[in-house]
């Protein structure tokens, strides 16, 4: 008899349409850190940052929550960025020397980056015979002039050529070549020799006709644009590397490539200088390597900055990453960690202004920015609110604990002010302070906490679009290691020359891998915490507003439980150090329980209620009172093969005898197994025919299950703790319950014990007079041994159990305790549903059969509607090896929605991801963490109703003659962003900072008769809600007499307002409704863009007749000026 079985017919729409309410996936935000930056650009007047990246990101920081980020089409190097000064538009250089304007425009209110224009220099000569200029090479330095207006390109080719940044398009005429500059240079400097590639081109602040051109071989030129000469020439002989002019542009200083720089005097007489006036080797007289940048500001008080990166002694500390701040007789070499890609100081540029007074000093390293107080003495560092190195210490873990209480968060904060105190004479805050952030304050507070190979766990706030440092947590100070010899070694040559300074926070080396942290969990309720390591070590910390001195109590748990045959290979345990510490304010340690054999934690949870934390390693788990500092319980969970399990995590020792039998064994399974499947391949071939005729078409059939190989029992590493969970549920009887606690381990197995806990100990600090005790009551054996990910009790309706203190403070709904409870086991390959206390099978979802994946991460969360706020349901996601995120309804086990999050090859950022419990703000949806980058996260949403992204805007100044938004229109415009908010609308401001009062409407094109069609109002035309239709194929002789003739074309009736029945044949003319203008004018763009020559756009005529028309006149001229790309507004 055979068997068929189907699924209900169709999907239910009104569940559809519940999904889309209740569950949306958004790639929100990156947190941390640029990954390999390559080049930097600061705003003066808008007060932002831009950070390039190898791979093409550009990425625009203003005040915290105020973030723009923009990728470029290809993967390249960003080399250098320019700000066009107040106008929120900047041009990028990339190192195929393309160039890239990229702007930053409104939607709805809200900003984001777009590039509007890229221009591609040819590489080969001669690749325009017509317009004689000569052939371009590579660019290597850009110089914006003119606010803006113009840039200046050098070349390796020792070649300046200008570029009209509107259009980025090369001013032919304005060529300096270098014959041209060495006919101001004598005869003997030239000796047959190029100059070599342009290095360095600065422009005088008060004179922007004047433009200092330095080349490679030493050569610098003052060359004035307007009278096309060179007005002094300064003959040097050194490499050049770098060139700043002073604000008054009488002098000006060079860097080169032998640790040496220069002053030269530009008022004095004659119009050709050999000599400078002044010529230093900073940490001469042995060789030194090049100082690659240098910049002089001057200050009333007469003692001017000189900041230039490099120069260090090449033999002695040519490794060092450098940056030499001298004033008057102060010098300071301050000593990175990683290498320097670029700087900038914050200072005046008004030019009314006669001094520049440095205020701070921003230096982007390969890994960290550092900003420095230059108006305190000292010149102490300004901690960063965002941009904060995650990374500064290799991450090793992650969690993430929302709505935190508003106590606990003010004690974190205190005790990480404590931490970096300010000095009382500084009173600068973060320079860079640019734009609005839009987004509203939080209603709740959510933490991320970073565990690094160093023993620190690292406190983020991550409520928001920022993620700021609040709190550092070092465990190091517990154990013996050798970090008080390093660190004295570092004193001792403090009064060495160099005058070196440590800055900054990235430190990637580690004193003691065994230091490194593994699990990290809070109780948000108790200011309770547990740090678990590599070597074992279990530590839990309580939080203290005040510096204390005590003696750490320490336990030993042994989990072999004397099981012979097991010899440790792997490392020591860390030696704890004996006697009272001393601990600063914040979390200080209070218990430290070793787990023996030292391996690596690899699950742990804390029960603040009870007094309890459970841990667990290879070799099995363990129960801890922290309460009475005694052990409860210790089980092995090692198989008698599991060999490789002793070996420890950082011995690279395997056993290849017992790998070659295993892969055999496999092999052996598979040929039995596909001679049995060969033996039905017939009879199931004609279940398949006659299913498929039976089955009738709109019927959707159950997927076919991929067949499942079970492992093995002696696999390696069998005996994994990988979770472990506290609950208080029915294990015994249906009775009565209980407090409970639940392992599983990497081969499938899940123990369930029955603890005794006295009441006295449940959230008291008495000692009670009975010791916790704890029963084996259930264990469970998977069918396939897959590894237990998660596990979860779920009451009687279907909810999860509460947080500790959540149900007793009123924190949350008290769980349902009368109906039956079930237990959620979810493995790598299915999720499974068993009733309590009888634990048999409900229901189950087989995920590696249907999807052919494997489970990773696994959380449960409540997702809320977007339509109805008191609407919510309880899902499990779910993180495969694939990538994917799925959602399952809960204890139905139904999927729900999958989405594509992860590239699958990228198994670091897989195995870092965090799914979290609740959503920010109102607690409902859940969000996820994963590392793209080691310093970077990347955050998602997976709810339709909180989402966690950057609102902000950017008050931008455009000149008035500019054709800014013209421009847009050569590029099909990002209609439909991140957040998906569709259309465009840009708000300039006028030079006196009022909003432009065209641009500012936001009605539609008919309710403004006297305003000329603009290019997003062509835009928003098309991406309007009304549904327009086509009328067919455009030639090239329709286009050419477009102008001159009326046409009469097919139009919706949508078009044309109400009350008319369409489509029906209009005639387009001299004058037509604006609206078909828009409609008409983006089907015949293309064209018009190919076919029409410059000037033979007719400007459009603001009195025109009838409301919402556009009126054009019947004739044109010779005259007219505007092109179809350049509609004015």
């Amino acid at each position: 008899m055979m068997k068929f079985r189907f699924r209900r017919q169709g999907a239910d729409p009104q569940r559809e349409k519940l999904k889309q309410e209740l569950f949306a996936f958004n790639k929100t935000v990156e947190h941390g850190f640029p990954n390999q930056p390559s080049a930097l650009a600061f705003d003066p007047e808008l007060r932002i940052m831009a950070i390039g990246t190898r791979s093409g990101a550009v990425k625009i920081y203003g005040t915290p929550g105020v973030e723009f980020t923009g990728l470029h089409p290809d993967t390249a190097t960003i080399t250098q960025i320019h700000f066009l000064p107040g106008q929120g538009r900047l041009l990028t250089l990339l190192d195929d020397s393309s160039l890239h304007l990229w702007e930053i425009v409104h939607h709805s209110g809200c900003a984001h980056l777009e590039e509007v224009l890229s221009f591609q220099l040819p590489s080969r000569p001669g690749f325009d015979s017509a317009s004689g200029l000569p052939g371009l090479t590579r660019i290597t330095v850009v110089l914006l002039v003119t606010a803006g207006d113009m840039a200046a390109l050098g070349t390796e080719g020792s070649s300046v050529f200008f570029l009209d940044v509107p259009t980025l398009t090369l001013l032919e005429g304005q060529t300096l070549g270098p014959d041209e500059v060495l006919r101001s240079v004598p005869d003997d400097y030239r000796c047959g020799k190029s100059l070599g590639p342009v290095e360095s081109l600065q422009g005088h602040l008060r004179d922007p006709t004047k433009i200092l051109i330095g080349y490679s071989r030493g050569l610098l030129v003052i060359w004035n644009q307007a009278a096309q000469c060179a007005d002094r020439v300064f003959l040097g002989n050194q490499q050049l590397e770098s060139l700043c002019w002073e604000r008054s542009g009488s002098t000006l200083v060079s860097s080169h490539s032998d640790g040496s720089y220069a002053v030269w005097s530009v008022d004095a007489g004659g119009s050709l200088a050999t000599q400078p006036t002044v010529a230093t080797m900073p940490y001469g007289p042995f060789p030194c390597k090049a100082i690659n940048k240098i910049l002089w500001r001057n200050c009333e008080s007469g003692d001017h900055f000189i900041i230039f990166s490099g120069g260090m002694p090449r033999a002695s500390y040519g490794d060092r990453h450098c940056v030499s701040v001298l004033r008057a007789e102060t010098l300071v070499t301050l000593d990175f960690t990683s290498r320097i890609i670029d700087f900038f100081t914050v200072h005046s540029t008004r030019p009314e202004d006669e001094f520049d007074e440095p205020q701070a000093l921003a230096v982007l390293l390969e890994e960290e920015l550092v900003v420095l107080d230059l108006q305190t003495p000292g010149w102490p560092s300004v901690p960063g609110p965002y941009l904060a190195p995650l990374h500064s210490s290799a991450i090793t873990c992650s969690a993430h604990v929302a709505n935190v209480p508003a106590k606990l968060w003010a004690r974190i904060v205190s005790a990480g002010e404590q931490q970096s105190p300010q000095p009382a004479s500084s009173t600068l805050r973060w320079p860079i302070t640019g734009g609005r952030n839009l987004a509203q304050e939080p209603s709740q507070r959510g933490l991320l906490l970073t565990g690094h190979e160093d023993g620190t766990v690292r406190f983020w706030d991550a409520s928001g679009v920022a993620l700021r440092p609040l709190y550092k947590l070092s465990t190091a100070g517990l154990f013996q290691t050798d970090c008080e010899h390093a660190d004295s070694l570092a004193q001792a040559t403090e009064d060495d020359w160099p005058p070196f300074r440590k800055v900054g926070c990235f430190d990637p080396y580690s004193d003691d891998p065994r230091l490194g942290v593994q699990k990290v969990v809070l109780c948000k309720y108790t200011a309770r915490m547990v740090v678990a390591g590599t070597a074992g070590q279990v530590l839990v910390l309580e939080l203290s507003d005040t510096p204390s001195e005590k003696t750490v109590s320490v336990s030993s748990v042994d989990l072999l439980q004397d099981r012979e045959g097991f010899t440790w290979k792997g490392h020591e345990r860390l030696s704890p150090c004996t006697g009272p510490l001393p601990w600063p304010a914040g979390f200080q340690p209070r218990v430290l329980v070793q787990c023996l054999p030292p391996a690596a934690v690899t699950a742990v949870t804390l029960h603040a209620e009870w007094s309890l934390v459970a841990f667990g390693t290879s070799h099995g788990f363990g129960l801890f009172d922290y309460q009475r500092k005694t052990p409860v319980l210790a089980r092995c969970t090692l198989h008698p093969n599991d060999s490789l399990a002793m070996e420890g995590p950082l011995s690279r020792v395997k056993s290849l005898k017992k790998s070659l039998r295993q892969s055999f064994r496999r092999i052996r399974k598979s040929r039995v197994s596909g001679k049995k499947r060969a033996a039905n391949a017939n009879s199931k071939e004609a279940n398949a025919q006659l299913a498929e005729q039976a089955c009738p078409h709109d019927v959707e059939m159950t997927p076919v299950q991929r067949r499942i190989e079970p492992r093995s029992a002696d696999d390696s590493l069998s005996g994994v703790v990988r979770c472990l969970y506290f609950a208080d549920t029915f294990l015994r009887d249906a009775v009565h319950h209980g407090p409970t606690m639940w392992a599983g381990t990497n081969s499938g197995s899940v123990f369930a014990y029955a603890l005794e806990v006295p009441t006295a100990a449940a959230g008291g600090e008495k000692q009670p007079e009975r010791a916790v005790e704890a029963v084996l009551g259930k264990e469970v054996q998977l069918m396939h041994r897959a590894p237990v990910v998660a596990i979860a009790v779920l009451d009687g309706r279907g909810r999860p159990l509460p947080e500790p203190y959540e149900a007793s403070r009123d924190l949350a709904q008290a769980p349902d305790m009368q109906g039956g409870h079930a237990v959620l086991i979810a493995s790598e390959e299915q999720f499974k549903v068993f009733t309590l206390p009888k634990v048999s099978a409900k229901t189950k979802f087989k995920l590696t059969a249907h999807e052919g994946c494997r489970v990773r991460k696994v959380a449960l969360a409540t997702f809320a509607s977007v339509a109805c706020e008191d609407y919510a349901e309880t899902c499990l996601a779910c993180l495969t090896n694939l990538g994917d995120v799925h959602v399952f309804s809960v204890p139905g086990l139904r999927p729900q929605v999958h989405y594509p999050c992860i590239r699958k090859e990228d198994i670091s950022g897989i195995a870092s991801c965090v799914l979290t419990r609740h959503g920010q703000g109102e607690g409902k949806g859940s969000q996820g963490f994963y590392l793209i980058s080691p310093s970077e996260f990347e955050r998602f949403s997976l709810s339709a109703r909180n989402i966690t992204e950057p609102l902000c805007s950017l008050d931008v100044s455009w000149p008035q003659d500019s054709a800014h938004a013209s421009h847009r229109l050569r590029e099909s415009p990002k209609l439909s962003q991140a957040n998906g908010t569709p259309g465009i609308i840009l708000a300039p401001q006028s030079h006196d900072g009022s909003p432009d009062p065209i641009c500012s409407k936001r009605s539609d094109i008919q309710e403004l008769p006297e305003a000329m069609l603009s290019p997003m109002s062509v835009d928003s035309a098309t991406s309007a809600d009304t549904t327009l239709d086509t009328t067919g194929d455009v030639t090239v002789e329709d286009v050419k007499d477009f102008l001159g003739k009326a046409r009469t074309i097919q139009l919706p009736a949508t078009l044309l307002g109400a009350g008319t029945n369409g489509p029906w044949p209009l005639h387009v003319g001299p004058t037509c409704p604006a609206r078909v203008w828009a409609w008409y004018l983006a089907e015949l763009w293309g064209g018009l863009r190919a076919v029409l020559p410059m000037g033979s756009w007719p400007p459009p005529r603001p009195g025109a007749t009838g409301r919402g028309q556009l009126g054009l006149p019947a004739h044109t001229t010779s005259h007219s000026t505007h092109h179809p790309s350049q509609l004015p507004l």
